[in-house]
């Protein structure tokens, strides 16, 4: 009987399974070897260049803040200063509103006080009446040489440069001396020579005669500088032309150094003309005259401007019934 053949361990087709194994794992592996390192290459790439992206645009956004902090910054500075001003001005306007009561209660008090001082007049003029006679009339209406019976006052400032910077303290004091011989007038205006009003609100008015408004005309009166061409005429004649009324009685106050015009006969032939008389001979209003001897600082040849200045205000004064006056100094 024949012997079984012992089967062997390992056939020809297992050896071929297991290189086809082996192969197999080692394909694997050369594919997984290529095909990763190139995605994970790319997948790097791609997020540094994103996170490249957004820091830039982290950047961009930080500057806008920074700009948008500063714009605000500012706007809170404007606001702060918008308010502070706001405050100012409510403060002005409260001072203004509580000015104007007091005005307003000034106005009053001096409207009884008027009332009470005419009915006081009237009883004492009776009373006069009674005791000196109807003949009687006060002869008093000087002070100074000068007359002070009008009731109307206008001032004439020569505003030049020679006034404003050598006489203007002491023409201030001038003004405000003449102020104090008239305690009380219906009106009272302030011009520049060449016929330019100190107030343009009250311009072609008269300015109420109020103690209060005398306080703001010597202060404006004060830094008030504008142009001049040192010649009362324009001033005299604007004067007469605007406020002349045959019921009142109005005086024109002159204040100046110097007259630079043409010729001093034709001014008085001027005003003479304007300022003409009635049938009695009196004029329409007194003109009266200051004079600074400002020019006089200088060399006699160029004094002549000074000279011709008083020339003219005395006769414009003579002929039109009031007075000059000539100052020896025109230092306060």
């Amino acid at each position: 009987m024949a012997k079984r053949r012992t089967p062997e361990e390992f056939s020809l087709s297992f050896l071929d399974v297991i290189c086809c194994g082996f192969g197999a794992v080692i394909l694997l592996l050369m594919i997984t070897k290529t095909v990763q390192p190139q995605i994970i290459e790319a997948s790097t790439v791609n997020l540094e260049g994103k996170l490249a992206e957004l820091q830039e645009q982290v950047h961009e956004i930080r500057g806008e803040t920074v700009i948008l902090n500063r714009d605000l910054n500012a706007k809170h500075e404007q606001l702060s200063e918008h308010d502070e001003r706001i405050a100012i001005l409510r403060g002005k306007l409260a001072a203004t509103r509580s000015r104007y009561d007091s005005l307003q209660t000034e106005t009053s008090s001096n409207e009884i006080i008027t009332d009470q001082l005419a009915v006081a007049r009237q009883q004492l003029s009776e009373e006069m009446e009674r005791l000196l006679g109807r003949e009687y009339q006060s002869k008093n209406n000087l002070i100074g040489g000068i007359p002070v019976d009008s009731e109307y006052i206008i001032f004439i400032i020569d505003t030049s440069g020679s006034m404003f910077s050598y006489a203007w303290e002491r023409m201030v004091r001038e003004v405000e001396a003449t102020l104090s011989i008239y305690p009380e007038v219906k009106g009272i205006q302030v011009m520049n020579d060449m016929g330019q009003y100190m107030f343009s609100r009250y311009r072609g008015q008269w300015i109420p005669d109020t103690p209060g408004r005398r306080n703001v005309i010597m202060q404006n009166l004060r830094n008030w500088n504008v142009f001049s061409n040192s010649s009362p005429v324009e001033g005299i004649t604007a004067a007469i032309r605007t406020f002349y009324d045959p019921g009142k009685k109005i005086s024109l106050y002159v204040f100046g150094d110097e007259f630079t015009g043409q010729s001093i006969a034709e001014v008085v032939a001027t005003v003479d003309r304007i300022n003409r008389a009635d049938a009695n001979g009196n004029r329409l209003v007194r003109i009266h005259g200051v004079g600074f001897p400002v020019q006089y600082i200088r060399a006699p040849h160029l004094q002549t401007t000074g000279i011709r200045f008083a020339t003219l205000m005395r006769e414009l004064a003579y002929r039109n019934g009031g007075t000059f006056v000539a100052l020896n100094d025109f230092r306060p």
